[in-house]
């Protein structure tokens, strides 16, 4: 296992960009062990419409979603505001929770607005900001047996303080990892499944018994699809590109906010499908994501991306990206939902 070893944490943020990466613009020695990041109680838990405490929030052993794998989910972030915090994205979000509802024919009985709402009662209800939010929609108990329909739909909230999830300072070491990405007209792709996500798991634990940060899966066709949980970006001659929606990539809410952050800044931006060999070739590469928000990548399968720094173009982004989300920089794309709770220090591991 590599000497660079690194550990979950939230860096402080940078008073001027936002981002927590500015800080480290360069290789970092001696940083934690990977540790393991346990759940942040609250008080209470949204379920079908209601607040419940923390406590109740439960499911029968033999729901249908223990069994079968069947639900469907999002990743939300709330931001601390210079006066108060703002949820990132909030209807995007919860839009890809219906459509990945639609798609698995879970009807879920609130609309758009209703869900979003549900969001900022919770958040304010527990008081918990700069969080993590997480909606959930499963099928519970009700039959056995793969046919879902005999099973309700449920749907709980929650939110808690989450850190850093891609370790590293100032870049993750990562490697390209032998487990594929799920073929087209397997599993839906386009859907946030937590199906899914046992080939993410696959992909993960590869990476960390290699001493690797994060693994990045290639499709069916051997081409560049996206990590574990997150996307990928890389820059080559001053052009940004990342793999399209059918490389078997989740259409990401950060993807689409680089792009559009991207495309504002002036830069060229490619969606086209990429060969394994361009990422070690690239002057710049990065993961995208809820959790991950933008993370610049170090090396790859041990080859050094660029000079192994943070590259102009990944800083340029990030700062953007975490200027809008802190509130540093004007909401100009109308990204933020305002919170009425006051934001505590941002919580580390």
């Amino acid at each position: 296992m590599s000497k660079y070893c690194y550990g979950w944490f939230l860096p402080r943020l940078d008073a001027v960009t936002g981002n927590p990466w500015s800080r480290y613009p360069v290789r970092y020695e001696g940083a934690p062990k990977i540790i393991p990041m346990p759940i942040q109680k609250t008080q209470k838990i949204w379920h079908n419409g209601n607040l419940i405490p923390w406590e109740q929030a439960t499911i029968h052993v033999m729901s249908h979603v223990v069994h079968y794998g069947s639900s469907v989910f999002e990743g939300i972030r709330c931001y601390a505001q210079p006066h108060g915090s703002a949820v990132f994205r909030l209807p995007e979000h919860m839009q890809r929770l219906l459509d990945s509802a639609k798609i698995y024919r879970m009807e879920l009985p609130f609309t758009l607005d209703e869900l979003c709402a549900a969001v900022v009662d919770l958040i304010e209800a527990n008081g918990v900001a700069p969080c993590y939010i997480r909606p959930i929609a499963l099928r519970g108990y009700g039959e056995i047996g793969v046919n879902p329909k005999g099973s309700p739909v449920e749907i709980y909230m929650a939110n808690f303080p989450w850190g850093k999830y891609v370790a590293g300072h100032g870049g993750a070491d990562v490697c390209v990892s032998s487990w594929n990405r799920l073929a087209p007209n397997t599993m839906p792709a386009l859907a946030k499944a937590g199906a899914n996500y046992m080939n993410s798991q696959l992909i993960r634990m590869e990476a960390d018994v290699n001493g690797y940060s994060e693994g990045i899966a290639l499709d069916v066709n051997g081409l560049v699809s996206e990590g574990s949980g997150e996307n990928i970006f890389i820059v080559r001659n001053g052009v940004l590109y990342t793999p399209p929606l059918a490389n078997s990539a989740l259409s990401g809410i950060t993807r689409d906010s680089v792009l559009t952050i991207a495309r504002h800044l002036g830069f060229t931006v490619i969606e086209q499908s990429m060969p394994r060999e361009l990422l070690y070739i690239a002057d710049e590469v990065f993961f995208t994501g809820t959790a991950a928000e933008v993370s610049p990548i170090r090396s790859i399968d041990r080859v050094v991306v660029g000079d192994g720094k943070t590259g102009e173009i990944t800083q340029k982004i990030a700062d953007e990206f975490f200027g809008i989300a802190n509130g540093l920089k004007p909401d100009r794309f109308g990204w933020l939902t305002p919170v009425n709770v006051t934001a505590s220090e941002p919580v580390s591991a």
